[in-house]
């Protein structure tokens, strides 16, 4: 956690790995399993460290990053895939800015 952001998920693609923050394990499977898919499709295709994190206001950000002496990191396709994921997924990332703010930030969202 830094600048109260706190990561949900992401994954990387120099490590092969993946990880999902436990503190969000009451989200159900099947987001789970979704955000798992979206991050690991997306360092296969693009390279580089995908991560999916909540802002202190709740929203949620997609962000890439790769090594700085990564040449086969492409920036062009990353950026686009951001925006696929934020077109397609748009539904889902409202649910979980929304699971945020209740049950993490414990916002009263009928105020």
């Amino acid at each position: 956690m830094k600048d109260d952001r706190i990561v949900l998920c992401g994954a990387n693609a120099y490590e092969k790995k993946y990880y999902f923050n436990e503190t969000f394990n009451k989200i159900p499977q099947s987001v789970k399993d979704e955000l798992h898919i979206i991050c690991v499709l997306f360092t296969e295709e693009v390279g580089g460290i995908f991560t999916i994190v909540f802002e202190a206001d709740g929203s949620v950000s997609l962000e890439t990053d790769a090594e700085e002496d990564d040449f086969l990191y492409d920036e062009i396709s990353s950026g686009l895939l951001v925006g696929e994921i934020r077109r397609n997924r748009q539904e889902m990332l409202e649910s979980l800015q929304l699971y945020y703010r209740v049950f993490i930030l414990h916002e009263d969202i009928e105020a």
